[in-house]
């Protein structure tokens, strides 16, 4: 046996003995879950640190790279959640979270920008708040997965506008491009909307840099966010994206599902609208998106 080989062994028993230690550690811990997450969570912490060698400087700059991505989350900038998003960690676990069952929509990444209390709006109503972009008209129905309607279902939705900014990005306190309305006693719905265009997401921070420094884009393919809960259902967080989009395959935060992507069909200016509402000398889009909810218990 090499010196060499003698070294390597005795640096493995150091390594592997810090290891058990800071398990044992977790020993009085009562809380079974916790306990099972926070071992999970040394061995694999571990295990990437002495897989890839990190070196006291790579660690420090992770330290002051996570620093900063508290620093600049508020409110209304959630850089942890980008972050998980860009990781594809946010994606694994809403897959981990929402198992397939039978026809139930698939669900996806619930994103930054969702903001509690949007506006009201009846069915037909105006979803778009006043936001720049193409009007886009959005219907279909709600039914559990036994093909029953379900009344009452609660939809939030949001979006983006035709400059690729949330409401909340801008320094107006403006409310825009997102609201919430309810299924109808058939378990219908429908609104008015934008049609969803791409858009980076917010690449000033440690985010970007890090995206930057890795070849990536920040660019997200065009989508609408729809957030769906009934009683006795499993809420469903979900987007429909826009057949055609040249990013579908490359969504920076891997939120593209085959079954989510949609037709958005122009209609040429001086079509009639649906609800027979004046939308001007331009053009507009219809999207139809039939929403199926999963059992709360599965």
């Amino acid at each position: 046996m090499t010196e060499q080989t003698m070294t390597g062994q005795a640096q493995d028993a150091v390594e592997e003995r810090l290891v058990e230690n800071v398990l044992r550690s977790f020993d009085d811990c009562t809380d079974p879950r916790l306990k099972q997450v926070m071992t999970s969570l040394v061995h694999h912490l571990h295990g990437f640190i002495r897989d890839v060698r990190l070196t006291e400087q790579e660690w420090n700059t992770a330290i002051g790279f996570l620093t900063e991505v508290g620093h600049i989350t508020d409110d209304r900038r959630q850089e942890f959640i980008l972050l998980s998003d860009v990781l594809g960690a946010s994606m694994q676990t809403i897959n981990v979270n929402n198992p397939a069952y039978e026809d139930a929509t698939e669900a996806t990444v619930f994103g930054p920008f969702f903001v509690d209390d949007a506006p009201r709006i009846e069915n037909g109503g105006d979803g778009s708040g006043g936001a720049a972009g193409q009007p886009c008209w959005v219907e279909g129905t709600v039914r559990d997965t036994a093909g029953t309607p379900i009344p009452g279902a609660r939809l939030e939705i949001w979006e983006a506008d035709e400059d690729g900014f949330y409401d909340v990005q801008y320094d107006d306190a403006r409310v825009g491009g997102r609201a919430h309305l309810y299924s109808d006693d058939d378990g219908n719905y429908r609104f008015w909307a934008l049609t969803p265009t791409p858009y980076p997401i917010p690449h000033d921070g440690p985010v970007g840099r890090m995206l930057t420094a890795t070849g990536r884009s920040p660019m997200r393919a065009s989508h609408l966010h729809f957030m769906v809960t009934a009683p006795g259902m499993r809420t469903l967080v979900t987007h429909i994206f826009v057949s055609g989009d040249e990013l579908l395959g490359s969504d920076t935060v891997f939120g593209v599902k085959e079954s989510l992507i949609k037709d958005f069909v122009e209609q040429p200016s001086g079509t009639p609208t649906p609800d027979g509402r004046d939308v001007g000398d331009t053009t507009w889009a219809r999207a139809d998106f039939d929403i199926v909810l999963a059992p709360a218990d599965v």
